[in-house]
């Protein structure tokens, strides 16, 4: 394995702001990650990783203007770093590695 290694939830959100590729602020990528995982994501648990993954220099952010709708608060935008992605890379190889690694009869029990 790479000296770099993700747990699942940061490698979730990872992948989710390279989905929604410039679109990516707290509440879109919660309702990404719920509606292609069916599963609940907490805003706190999600700013937390967010603000680890920026801390390690994977994600970068930057604030959006400022909306009405929005009582004049802005979004804050994040996107994947060059080092972000390779990182990303580095993760998928090494799962494809791991899945192309099972023996065919391994699966086919159950």
């Amino acid at each position: 394995m790479g000296k770099y290694q993700l747990g699942e939830f940061e490698e979730v959100v990872m992948l989710t702001v390279a989905i929604l590729q410039g679109e990516a602020y707290g509440i879109a990528i919660i309702e990404e990650m719920e509606k292609r995982l069916d599963r609940k994501v907490s805003i706190g648990s999600l700013q937390t990783v967010l603000r680890r993954l920026e801390k390690k220099g994977y994600l970068q952010s930057e604030f959006g203007e400022a909306t009405s709708v929005r009582g004049g608060k802005r979004k804050r935008f994040f996107t994947l770093t060059n080092h972000g992605q390779v990182i990303l890379r580095e993760t998928k190889e090494q799962r494809l590695g791991l899945w192309n690694a099972i023996p065919d009869y391994a699966l086919d029990k159950g």
